[in-house]
């Protein structure tokens, strides 16, 4: 019956690709990924011969796939490729692998036509998805072609796992085309079971993100940020916000101020147009003043707030910064990265909602995190990382949480390894 429901839904699936293209839906995409589409319709040039090829589809992503192709180009003669589906995702592979990988591309559209000219192009030794991406075509045209295809760094979220088990029938076949599946942590791997993975079929390894920060770590330096800083005044960065966070934000720092009139504030939404809304947030009250960082950059002085309208630079301001807020919390977006300011010392501060992170319980537990529920929360929480006692207290307990973490890499590429041989 399950095998019936997938082939029944791989036939819908292949029908509804085939009718959004035939009524042209390659014109919406080609205007939406302005113009060059050639690689996502599956013209790829300049493949080195059998590679590895590691898809990630945005930043997040790219950052986890970076620790494991580092390993892999280490440990193996296996060129590599990698391919992302967002701009930023190809700007952020070029920033973290630029001389380690062979090849940059975007992955194909996931429609019949375009998935085969991609594969006879690339002739894949090995196929390996980050995190959440989980196109049917491809995993279903790499197991008809023999090629061993691979989860890394697996994850579900809440949201996503209970819209899989809605058609779990036809996701247990998807994901049965994949030979075996990494994930995170065990609340990864019980849903994964749930949707009707075999466990032979799943092995925990942990977060490669983990790995590729602490590598990024060695190179980021506070200092490329020392100009936004007033002196001695503390610096409060939130990251990666979302609509609703801004003012709340913005309401602890103003709180946050009285006792430290000489704080600065920089936020960074997660999305960077958004940045004009976010400096719209502070223009109703008369003590804060924002601008965006392409108008104050380099310059010292100035705003009070400032607003990051640009990619690849909240890493480096969590390190120069003194506390910071974790977005995506505040409001059900189920969190951002928690370990990019823990690893610099700073307990990662977030609201309620961080599922996306579900080893952010254990962050908490172990006082590499807090937890939050409003901007008088959110302010309290910041004022308690300036006093000097938790200061040191804050290192030590990150230091100790990060010393249970790392080698995620290593145990993925050890898995696939003895899967292919």
């Amino acid at each position: 019956m399950k095998l019936n429901f997938y082939r029944a839904g791989m036939s819908l699936y292949r029908s509804l690709a085939g009718a959004f293209f035939s009524l042209g839906g390659l014109g919406i995409l080609k205007r939406k990924y302005k113009g060059d589409i050639s690689e996502r319709t599956g013209h790829v040039e300049n493949i080195p011969e059998n590679p590895v090829w590691v898809h990630a589809v945005s930043v997040g992503e790219v950052q986890s796939a970076s620790s494991l192709i580092r390993r892999i180009k280490s440990r193996s003669t296996y060129p590599c490729i990698i391919s992302t589906v967002t701009p930023t995702g190809r700007e952020m592979a070029q920033k973290l692998l630029a001389g380690t990988v062979d090849r940059i591309i975007y992955s194909p559209f996931d429609a019949r036509k375009f998935v085969a000219s991609s594969l006879d192009a690339i002739k894949p030794a090995i196929y390996i998805t980050m995190e959440t991406e989980l196109w049917p075509e491809i995993l279903s045209e790499l197991r008809a072609r023999n090629i061993p295809a691979f989860l890394a760094n697996g994850r579900l979220s809440d949201k996503s796992f209970h819209r899989l088990k809605r058609t779990r029938y036809f996701w247990a076949g998807v994901l049965d085309c994949l030979t075996k599946l990494m994930v995170r942590f065990e609340d990864d791997k019980e849903k994964f079971l749930a949707l009707g993975v075999p466990e032979n079929k799943i092995t925990v390894t942990g977060d490669c993100k983990v790995d590729t920060l602490l590598d990024r770590r060695k190179n980021t330096s506070p200092d490329a940020w020392s100009w936004l800083k007033n002196g001695k005044s503390p610096l409060f960065t939130a990251g990666s916000t979302h609509p609703g966070e801004d003012e709340a934000v913005i309401s602890a720092f103003r709180t946050v101020r009285r006792k430290f009139p000489g704080a600065r504030l920089a936020i960074v939404p997660r999305h960077p147009e958004r940045a004009l809304m976010t400096v719209a947030a502070a223009l109703p009250y008369d003590d804060v003043h924002a601008e965006l960082l392409s108008q104050v950059e380099g310059r010292k002085g100035g705003a009070d707030i400032v607003v990051v309208d640009r990619i690849g630079v909240l890493f480096g301001l969590y390190a120069a910064s003194d506390a910071v807020f974790v977005g995506g919390s505040l409001v059900q977006k189920g969190g951002q990265n928690p370990f990019e300011p823990a690893l610099f010392g700073l307990p990662a501060i977030h609201g309620p909602s961080m599922t996306d992170f579900p080893d952010t319980e254990r962050m908490d537990s172990m006082g590499a995190a807090v937890c939050v529920h409003n901007d008088s929360e959110l302010a309290r929480a910041w004022e308690e990382c300036l006093d000097p006692a938790n200061v040191k207290r804050a290192l030590k307990n990150c230091n100790a949480y990060f010393a249970t973490l790392g080698g995620a890499a290593k145990k993925t590429w050890a898995e696939i390894e003895a899967a292919i041989r």
